[in-house]
């Protein structure tokens, strides 16, 4: 992380988000764009969310069904099905909202399911403390992950298709 705290304000990076944990990489992302960067995150639909597969189908189900009985035109709660949808949303709700530094951050944020073709040659940088490394933690238990391209597919009922 020391090297991406060095980072000038107005430089772009990209960041392959293969095997990233959601929320890790999403904070640090975050940190990021207040911080003047560009960031540009490809293979969205690789990042992971550590759990039981059953808990985490269940909490964006719940998520997904909620009511908001403000309008009686749309009573549901909009929440993205998409993976590149799903992590945006994960770094929108990590910043300050409703100041001017928080629309800002947001211009700079480019998220993409795959990679996109002007982006294959350029460096991509991952980071360290965001990335699952082992598949087992200290104790020596499995550590259970879902990728969002598969909770993508579950929440719209197997209608996406990914690379």
């Amino acid at each position: 992380m020391k090297e991406l705290q060095a980072l000038e304000e107005g430089k772009e990076v990209v960041i392959d988000a293969t095997m990233h944990k959601l929320g890790r990489a999403a904070s640090r992302i975050a940190k990021m764009l207040l911080n003047g960067v560009n960031v540009t995150v490809v293979n969205a639909e690789k990042a992971i969310i550590t759990g039981k597969k059953q808990a985490i189908l269940e909490r964006y189900k719940f998520l997904i069904s909620r009511r908001a009985l403000v309008s009686p035109k749309r009573g549901t709660v909009w929440y993205p099905r998409r993976p590149e949808r799903i992590f945006w949303y994960t770094i929108y709700r990590m910043l300050p909202r409703h100041n001017k530094r928080w629309k800002e951050a947001l211009r700079r944020l480019r998220v993409y399911v795959g990679v996109p073709k002007e982006l294959e040659n350029v460096e991509k940088i991952e980071l360290p403390e965001a990335v699952l490394k082992e598949p087992r933690n200290r104790s020596g238990k499995l550590i259970r992950y879902m990728t969002l391209a598969e909770l993508s597919k579950e929440l719209t009922g197997g209608r996406l298709k990914f690379g």
